[in-house]
């Protein structure tokens, strides 16, 4: 059953003896609706391919450096991904460096954008816009939705990662970037740490493409822009002569999460990053908003 279905099944008519008239009856039917929506997008089948999808890249990553290790190509490849066969716990941070440019993006580009895009096009968005709930707070569960989604993806990889590194090439002391060992359990909070700040990282991701589907009835050409908007922010981001504009740029800050392996890492980097997500989710939040509010609303 869709959250449509749940809610308006659960709401009487407006105006019938028992319709809601205070804001315990309207913060329960919030409440139902909210878990009708985390159960649909979480448990989607095409969402859920996509979470196996995510989780099997450490899978491969770890079986191809494990039977690669004794050979000419151990120690060729991009950074962290060298430093996997000293040390699984670096399997979590490979995958997630691997994922960010492109795998991980899509995969939250096509939920985000589907949010609501997706009901307009069902044609299950008008009975949803009938249930005592607010239009703004239906667009709030349908972000918590998507953050949960964004937060599954990430920690699907984390996990996986975490598992077949520990499996293929055991866990022990973390060697940082700069040379200086910590111990195992540091060393474990310290890759958490990555994860926490990839997954804030997605934040912003997700208010473009929940921007992108209060616009449209057609869910893929919203997930098609959300995805097109990481893209053209990273191609921007390699291009010396906008310099000026980088640190604003939705994909900028992503790969900060190597001051997470620092000895000292700095506060003031992870800040601005976070920041500059902060700043992508209001203004585009706050346009999805307007949009959603106003918009007339015909399926």
């Amino acid at each position: 059953m869709s959250p449509a279905e749940t809610a308006t099944a659960a709401a009487p008519p407006p105006g019938s003896p028992t319709a809601p008239d205070d804001a315990a009856p309207r913060r329960g039917a919030l409440g139902r609706l909210l878990r009708s929506e985390l159960g649909l997008v979480l448990g989607r089948r095409r969402n859920v391919v996509l979470l196996v999808g995510l989780a099997l890249v450490p899978v491969l990553l770890g079986l191809v450096l494990f039977l690669t290790q004794d050979t000419a190509l151990a120690g060729q490849g991009p950074p962290f991904v060298t430093r996997v066969t000293g040390n699984g716990l670096f399997l979590v941070v490979a995958s997630l460096f691997l994922c960010l440019p492109f795998l991980l993006p899509l995969t939250i580009g096509i939920t985000a954008g589907d949010a609501v895009a997706g009901e307009a096009a069902a044609g299950t968005l008008r009975y949803l816009l009938v249930v005592p709930v607010a239009r703004g707070r239906l667009l709030l569960v349908k972000a918590v939705a998507a953050l949960a989604f964004a937060a599954a993806a990430v920690l699907a990889i984390a996990l996986v990662g975490l598992v077949v590194g520990a499996v293929l090439f055991g866990l022990g002391d973390l060697t940082l970037l700069s040379g200086d060992t910590i111990p195992l359990a540091a060393g474990v909070l310290r890759v958490a740490g990555v994860v926490a700040y990839v997954g804030l990282s997605m934040t912003g991701l997700v208010a473009v493409g929940l921007f992108f589907s209060t616009l449209t009835e057609v869910p893929v050409g919203a997930m098609a822009a959300t995805v097109v908007v990481a893209v053209v922010s990273s191609v921007l981001g390699q291009l010396p002569q906008l310099a000026a504009i980088h640190p604003f740029l939705l994909t900028t800050h992503w790969f900060d999460f190597a001051e997470m392996l620092r000895v000292q890492p700095d506060v003031g980097v992870l800040a601005e990053g976070l920041g500059v997500q902060a700043a992508w989710v209001a203004v585009f939040g706050s346009l999805a908003w307007a949009r959603f509010t106003t918009a007339d609303v015909s399926s």
